[in-house]
């Protein structure tokens, strides 16, 4: 682990440590602003709330906030908006991939049915720009909602990519860059406006969360392969049996034989491992280098990530926003 400048990092544990009575105050936020007038929505709310998660989102924008200034009312205000705008993708995610389980239980599409969970994720955004709203602030609006077109385009254009094998690796990353790395760098960005950062901190900011945002996502296409079920909390080589191509799979297409070619082909039509086995694609994976190479890039834009946080003075929020790299790649799940 390259621990950056200062010579150690700190734990997971720590960076939450410094912004604990900030993520309680999200929390409750949510809590609170995930009430709806129809038992549904405020169901499905507290269900998505009472699975955790790392809550990595608001994290980044309250470690943003205190290293640019103070994390004030407005800081907690958009943590929880950035929270309530990720759960409404998962909600819409999970309709949309037909979804059976999220973080280890029952996806939320499974209890409640898609045509309640659509609307529910609707509220959810709505909800969200309606607290951003009560701010009178057009740059946080402006963010927010270039924001949500980013991810509703990216989610078309992966359904266009759905079941098809000729994906490029410039495909690839575009559909990255749109379901994560944007929001990751939106959250960094209203966290420095939030403390009134002046405009070139909250741009490098922004550039330091969008790498990040970047090696997370490829990371996490790397770990559908490799994990463990029950650590990762949901089937593992389910993207590629719910028709989605990745990266580590479009790497090893770029060498791959007819035969093998076909062989995915197979998986993609019948949207299963019956008869072609997971631990093939594995197998084909290996032989290629895939995975090691989509873990070459996450590492790259990780060190990226590394080197715009150390143009910061230290402090312990720049320490902690150095450490976090490191726990985005060195991760299980």
């Amino acid at each position: 682990m390259n621990l950056g400048k200062l010579g150690q990092a700190l734990s997971a544990r720590e960076i939450f440590d410094l912004i604990q009575d900030d993520l309680e105050q999200v929390e409750k936020k949510i809590t609170t602003e995930s009430v709806a007038s129809v038992d549904a929505v405020t169901a499905i709310g507290q269900y998505l709330q009472s699975a955790g998660g790392k809550r990595l989102r608001p994290a980044l924008l309250l470690l943003s906030a205190r290293l640019c200034g103070e994390a004030g009312s407005t800081a907690i205000q958009l943590g929880a908006v950035v929270e309530m705008i990720h759960a409404a993708t998962l909600v819409h995610d999970d309709v949309i991939d037909a979804a059976q389980t999220r973080r280890g239980r029952a996806s939320t599409n499974v209890k409640w049915g898609n045509h309640t969970c659509v609307l529910a994720g609707d509220w959810l955004y709505m909800q969200a720009f309606q607290i951003a709203l009560r701010e009178r602030n057009f740059q946080f609006l402006d963010l927010l909602i270039g924001l949500t077109q980013m991810m509703v385009e990216g989610e078309l254009l992966q359904l266009e990519h759905i079941g098809h094998i000729d994906i490029s690796e410039a495909d690839c990353m575009e559909l990255v860059d749109r379901k994560t790395a944007c929001l990751f760098s939106v959250c960094a960005r209203l966290g420095a406006l939030a403390s009134r950062a002046d405009p070139q901190t909250h741009e490098k900011l922004g550039e330091y969360a969008w790498n990040l945002g970047m090696a997370f996502q490829l990371v996490d296409d790397v770990l559908d392969f490799t994990a463990r079920e029950k650590v990762l909390g949901k089937p593992v080589g389910g993207d590629l049996r719910e028709g989605k191509v990745t990266l580590p799979l479009v790497y090893a297409l770029e060498r791959a034989t007819p035969a093998e070619r076909r062989m995915v082909e197979t998986i993609l039509r019948q949207r299963t491992y019956d008869e072609v086995p997971f631990a093939r694609i594995l197998s084909l994976l290996e032989k290629y280098r895939g995975i090691e190479r989509v873990k070459e890039r996450a590492q790259a834009f990780t060190d990226k990530a590394r080197r715009l946080i150390n143009e910061f003075p230290e402090s312990p929020y720049q320490r902690a926003l150095l450490t976090v790299t490191d726990l985005v790649t060195d991760r299980d799940h």
